[in-house]
């Protein structure tokens, strides 16, 4: 199959969400404290509208197919394009991004066709993330090979990227028998931005070539600068000239103590918020540009965890500017 990949100026790196040098915050939905796994998703819009006046450049959100006993998470996600849907409507200014659509999971046209849909409903809004999942069963319920994924992502990839670039460009799987040519409506003034979330079992030269930015989940510091230093290099062989963003999704409990030193959990931290600001900021000058909180466990309610990170936190990442 040939390369139908945007070119690197027709996908543009959104600024309220990516920029050089600098780091800015967005949230994982849905937002849910402590034990809860069933989510009122009346109240997660309003959450979302707080979250978006307060300031957040993004809102995440994941697409979970199906649960199972084995799988850790346990919440009722709702399909992603449903909620990405209510939350174009209910948003105004926050980015909307997929963390991450299972790309191989799902066929390629129809990823696509709902990509552009959020796009036009959000206002140019949207980044769509895309990922290969981790659990092989699931991709046996789906009747794909779970082997084979590191091949299909690529190929599926580049049926996405030819569909919502500019020029667009339906690929079929085959060509009608008639010699239709199809295309999709609505048409985007600009290319709907691709980013890598995980790897997919790619290198980071080809995610490098292909996608606006890598997002990633937290690692220790150390583990952190490795793979940065990874990622820059792959950059500069093969995007060169060209920004690409590092972005990474981290799990937090804000504690009600704002002088609690951090504690590592999971994937993330337990702290008070004067030290989140130390580690955001050294996460900043490491070269990451966006951070994800993932506060679905909260033991704290959720509106006060918001309001005391864009009260303390924000400002010293985003200024003025909650665009």
């Amino acid at each position: 199959m040939s390369d139908f990949s945007p070119s690197p100026l027709q996908q543009t790196v959104p600024p309220a969400l990516f920029r050089e040098h600098q780091l800015s915050i967005g949230l994982v939905m849905p937002l849910l404290r402590e034990g809860e796994t069933v989510p009122d998703y009346a109240a997660q819009l309003d959450l979302a509208e707080q979250a978006d006046a307060a300031g957040f450049r993004a809102l995440w959100v994941r697409d979970v197919p199906l649960n199972s006993a084995s799988y850790p998470d346990p919440i009722g996600h709702l399909d992603p394009w449903v909620f990405l849907g209510g939350l174009a409507t209910r948003t105004r200014r926050a980015m909307l991004v997929t963390g991450a659509v299972v790309l191989p999971l799902r066929h390629p046209l129809h990823i696509a066709k709902a990509a552009i849909s959020v796009q036009d409903l959000s206002a140019g809004r949207f980044v769509l993330g895309l990922g290969s999942g981790d659990r092989p069963p699931e991709y046996a319920a789906f009747g794909q090979d779970a082997n084979a994924r590191r091949e299909l992502f690529r190929q599926h990839w580049e049926v996405v990227s030819a569909a919502v670039g500019l020029p667009p460009r339906v690929v079929p799987d085959r060509e009608p028998d008639d010699g239709t040519a199809f295309y999709m409506l609505p048409r985007q003034p600009s290319a709907v931005p691709l980013l890598a979330v995980g790897s997919a079992g790619q290198s980071v030269d080809w995610i490098a070539r292909h996608a606006i930015g890598w997002m990633t989940y937290h690692r220790d510091p150390a583990t952190q600068r490795d793979r940065h230093s990874m990622w820059r290099a792959a950059c500069e062989r093969s995007a060169q000239g060209t920004f690409r963003a590092f972005g990474v999704a981290v799990r937090l409990e804000l504690s009600e103590n704002p002088s609690e030193p951090p504690t590592p959990l999971n994937l993330g931290y337990r702290t008070g918020v004067q030290h989140l600001v130390g580690i955001l900021e050294e996460m900043r000058s490491a070269g990451v540009h966006h951070v994800a909180f993932n506060i679905s466990s909260s033991p704290r309610p959720v509106p006060a965890v918001l309001d005391e990170l864009a009260e303390r936190v924000l400002p010293a990442f985003h200024g003025t500017d909650v665009r």
